[in-house]
């Protein structure tokens, strides 16, 4: 029997201001948990849909892209990723009546939050131009209007092909199969948007515009500098990583302007000493102004260019070029410049370069607090030629 479709809008009617926490997950999770999946999908379809989440014989989460470890336990998601789970098999269910009661323009003053929770379509729907509702359709129609649409086209490439992160990737891959049956590769997809700026750094600087490690790097570094990403809001299996990375000796800097409950304690709700403990992941917290990461990390390489024996001068020779210019502008970062951009004290940037120093092996990992500025790409090459510098690309 389906659900009440919830009334009102807690993200646009009723936003709630809590107290700051200063730890993530644990008991609270699991709760929070088991009471969002249970009132969307029941207890039945709980369990049998989260046992299946991120396993071999299941399917991947759409919460998030986090990789899948080695050794996968039996619960093997997060609370934001059951959150996600549950809305896309909610027992909720969209049907033509309530397009019926909501006209487009009623639609577009809703937030995402509120239309993701009136459920699941029951009927392909379609807006014809110049109207003002929805319509439900056939999918036979509906096969039909997309077939027409493509038909009238001069060439597949006047074709868009978009999926974002909430599409499964059974579903993704499917879909790109017949774009380019269709003949065309214009696949755009969340990355581009998030983290096209990424590619464009990557690529200009070591050729590829993906990440150059594996999950299993990190359990293996020495240091890890988690700059603007706030992994226990928004993919919190990162967590359980970088506690595997902790108990194996790693430092971690994080270098973000909110201070985040996840990255101060990871309460791990997979283990009993986890859940009555947990495990304090950030050694050194960098308290940056928006905006202020190229700044930091551009004084930094010019300390790491005047600190003697710090650069791989090796593998500086064999493997990168434009050394020399690059070093000459590195040189003329200021250190009162770097403080009032960055917002911190100097005692903190040369406690983290001690830190970067000490570490043979160091990753650096970053999220959208990087990407969507005006001046991501130079941000993201000056990252690149901090770990360029002391040789961490490929170790």
């Amino acid at each position: 029997m389906a659900r009440k479709s919830p009334k009102g809008d807690p993200v646009q009617d009723a936003p709630q201001v809590a107290e700051v926490q200063h730890a993530a997950a644990g008991l609270p999770a699991i709760g929070h948990t088991l009471r969002i999946a249970q009132q969307q999908m029941g207890v039945r379809r709980t369990a049998l849909t989260l046992l299946r989440v991120n396993q071999k014989d299941g399917f991947d989460c759409p919460g998030c892209a986090w990789p899948e470890p080695e050794h996968r336990h039996k619960a093997e998601f997060c609370e934001n990723g059951a959150k996600a789970v549950a809305e896309e098999a909610t027992l909720r269910r969209v049907t033509p009546d309530f397009f019926a009661a909501h006209p487009v323009s009623d639609l577009a003053t809703r937030s995402g939050y509120w239309l993701g929770q009136q459920g699941r379509l029951t009927h392909p729907v379609y807006l014809a131009e110049g109207a003002e509702r929805y319509e439900p359709v056939s999918w036979e129609r509906a096969f039909d209007i997309i077939a027409e649409e493509l038909a009238e086209l001069e060439s597949p490439d006047e074709s868009v092909y978009y999926t974002s992160g909430r599409t499964s990737n059974e579903a993704a891959f499917l879909y790109q199969l017949f774009a380019r049956e269709l003949g065309t590769n214009n696949l755009p997809d969340c990355s581009n948007m998030c983290h096209e700026s990424s590619g464009s750094a990557l690529t200009e600087t070591i050729g590829v515009g993906k990440g150059s490690v594996l999950l299993e790097d990190l359990y293996k570094s020495d240091l890890i500098i988690v700059a603007g990403q706030n992994p226990g809001t928004n993919h919190p299996r990162m967590l359980s990583a970088l506690e595997k990375a902790k108990n194996n000796g790693a430092k971690i800097i994080t270098v973000n302007p909110l201070p985040e409950a996840g990255l101060e304690r990871f309460k791990n709700p997979q283990t009993p000493q986890g859940m009555l403990k947990g495990t304090a992941l950030t050694d050194l917290f960098l308290q940056i102004r928006l905006g202020g990461d190229q700044a930091l990390f551009r004084l930094l390489n010019k300390l790491v260019l005047e600190t003697e024996g710090a650069v791989d001068e090796e593998f500086v020779r064999e493997h990168t070029h434009g050394y020399e210019a690059f070093a000459e502008a590195a040189r003329t970062a200021d250190w009162d410049e770097t403080l009032a951009a960055t917002g911190l004290e100097r005692e903190r940037i040369e406690e983290a370069l001690a830190m970067v120093l000490a570490s043979k092996r160091t990753v650096v990992c970053w999220a959208m607090g990087l990407t969507q500025h005006k001046h991501a790409v130079p941000t993201i090459r000056e990252v690149v030629n901090f770990l360029l510098l002391r040789g961490n690309i490929g170790r």
